[in-house]
């Protein structure tokens, strides 16, 4: 579509071909900050992911209508919608595909647009938006398309040239995002103005590029600089086989691959695109079929295939060469039967922990992987029974997952879950002998239940909660809540815990460690928390989860 990067508009109007290459701007010019973006989050934590999961919404509403030639504009913009909203990646891309919901409910019926009907449109996508946050908040994304919304229909008073309606928006909401932080006094405290409002503004930006005819840089031709994908870390496993491979010129797109890989069964899957290359890293018990398939894509190389069961079993001297033959994942089995209930999770350790708890379906996500609402609902759609309980266990996915019971055919009961432990303990909660319905209110109780607390190290100085913290800094936060800093994880952890255990009397403690720990140093600070506290129950567990050093469950 390089052709959409140097289309001029009429100055009164434009068809579907215009407003698809101005969509394509957007995109595009999304892609080019993705990265500033994601490095606007709040807390210091190496998982900011605004910029992506924005890009990546938008990606989904491009594939949408990459191949239409209509010049319809209201089929443009309703595929476009279609597209934001089952491709929803976190809270921002839910708001984002909203936004869009709106614009294309005022542009379905029309044949071409003039500035009233976009200024209508963004006033109708900032109801939307409103609309489909519980709880709205000023010095956000919300805000910033209040903003566009207000100067186009200042703008339309002055002139009906499109391309100056859109200049003076972007003024607008250029002016309204240097002041969230005076709206949100976290932002303030933070010294970073709302990440979502900076991604809703670059992609009017990269649409008044294309209005103006000015050129868009293309993602491809910097794709090392600013990946367009989520983090392409490969997750730890014990069993099975790891199988990696690169795909020169696929013949499918991501979505495409990710879902035929889902269909053969695999697990902890993982594709990102750079440019002509695919990386796709999926586990299972027979390696087989899935490199068979991607050869069938294209090119293959670097292609990695590992037998976790053996450099399990041997890491852990438990390997004889005349050992009788392992069942594939013999020690993956539940605990109890299925149950309909979904879990998100980030890490293999804790994917085995929800599995083992009775969980008919977990998807590969948390942070900086954030599923979207389709990956959501085909979780659900795969499902026995005809009502599903969902946990998204992490705050920036609960959105996503409220969209996904409007998308899905089953009745859907979301569980609030924040964190990893508190959908856990909810699914702990879970009775065999009762309804759904009940399970689902038994479940939400319990997440009050326990405290989470997160160790990593800071990005970044900040100050935040009264807390100062210097780059890479060693931090924990407390259900949230930045808590303290120190020189190791392992300290850090340990002042957190104390503050928690000085408020309340607690009984158990689970220590879930993640990539950047060993197990031998994760069960050192098992045994110094036992030995400071030995009225506790300490238990340490492989949680294997990206950038978090541990994931500790307080109850």
């Amino acid at each position: 579509m390089t052709e959409g990067t140097t289309t001029t508009l009429q100055p009164n109007v434009l068809d579907g071909r215009q407003l698809k290459a101005m969509l394509y701007g957007a995109l595009e010019n999304l892609r080019q900050h993705q990265q500033e973006v994601d490095a606007l989050n709040v807390f210091p934590v190496p998982d900011g992911d605004t910029g992506a999961n924005m890009t990546l919404t938008m990606q989904s509403a491009w594939r949408e209508i990459e191949n239409l030639t209509t010049p319809h504009v209201g089929t443009i913009m309703k595929a476009a919608s279609h597209g934001a909203i089952r491709g929803a990646r976190g809270n921002s891309g839910v708001i984002l595909s909203q936004i869009f919901r709106g614009m294309a409910e005022i542009m379905e019926p029309l044949d071409v647009l003039d500035a009233p009907s976009l200024a209508r449109a963004f006033r109708q996508g900032e109801k939307v938006a409103y609309h489909g946050v519980m709880h709205p908040v000023e010095g956000t994304i919300l805000t910033i398309i209040r903003a566009i919304a207000d100067a186009s229909e200042h703008a339309v008073a002055l002139s009906q040239d499109i391309a100056f309606l859109l200049t003076i928006s972007i003024d607008k909401a250029r002016n309204t995002l240097q002041q969230t932080p005076e709206m949100l006094p976290v932002l303030k405290e933070a010294g970073v103005v709302d990440a979502g409002g900076a991604g809703l503004l670059y992609l009017l930006e990269g649409m008044a590029k294309v209005a103006l005819g000015k050129p868009v840089l293309l993602a491809e031709a910097q794709a090392d600089a600013s990946p367009s994908t989520p983090n392409l870390t490969t997750l730890a496993d014990e069993w099975g086989y790891d199988i990696q491979f690169l795909v020169y010129d696929a013949s499918e797109n991501e979505e495409e691959i990710r879902k035929k890989l889902v269909d053969m069964g695999g697990e902890s899957i993982v594709v990102g695109r750079a440019g002509r290359i695919t990386k796709v890293h999926v586990h299972s018990d027979n390696p087989g079929p899935f490199l068979a398939y991607g050869a069938s894509l294209g090119q293959l190389d670097d292609i990695v295939v590992e037998n976790m069961t053996l450099q399990t079993l041997r890491r852990k001297g438990l390997w004889q060469e005349d050992a009788p033959p392992i069942a594939p994942h013999a020690t993956q089995q539940a605990s109890h039967p299925c149950a309909d209930i979904i879990a998100v999770a980030a890490g293999d350790g804790f994917a085995k922990v929800f599995r083992s708890l009775g969980a008919c379906e977990v998807v590969a996500g948390g942070q900086t992987m954030n599923p979207s609402t389709d990956d959501l609902v085909r979780a659900i759609e795969r499902a026995p029974g005809d009502e599903v309980i969902l946990l998204p266990n992490n705050k920036n996915i609960i959105m996503a997952a409220y969209q996904a019971t409007q998308l899905a055919k089953k009745k859907v009961f979301v569980i609030e879950s924040k964190t990893l432990p508190e959908g856990i303990a909810a699914l702990l909660a879970y009775n065999p002998q009762l309804s759904i319905a009940e399970n689902a209110a038994i479940m939400q109780t319990a997440l009050t239940e326990i405290h989470t607390i997160e160790v990593t190290r800071a990005v970044r100085q900040a100050t935040l909660h009264g807390v100062g913290v210097q780059q890479d800094q060693a931090i924990a936060l407390i259900d949230g809540r930045l808590c303290c800093a120190g020189e190791s994880p392992d300290e850090v952890a340990l002042q957190a815990l104390a503050s928690i255990l000085e408020a309340d009397h607690f009984d158990i403690i689970t220590i879930y460690y993640g990539q950047p720990i060993g197990e031998e140093r994760a069960q050192q600070l098992g045994d110094q928390i036992q030995n400071r506290y030995p009225d506790l129950e300490v238990e340490v567990v492989e949680g294997g989860q990206p950038h978090y050093h541990y994931i500790i469950s307080v109850e």
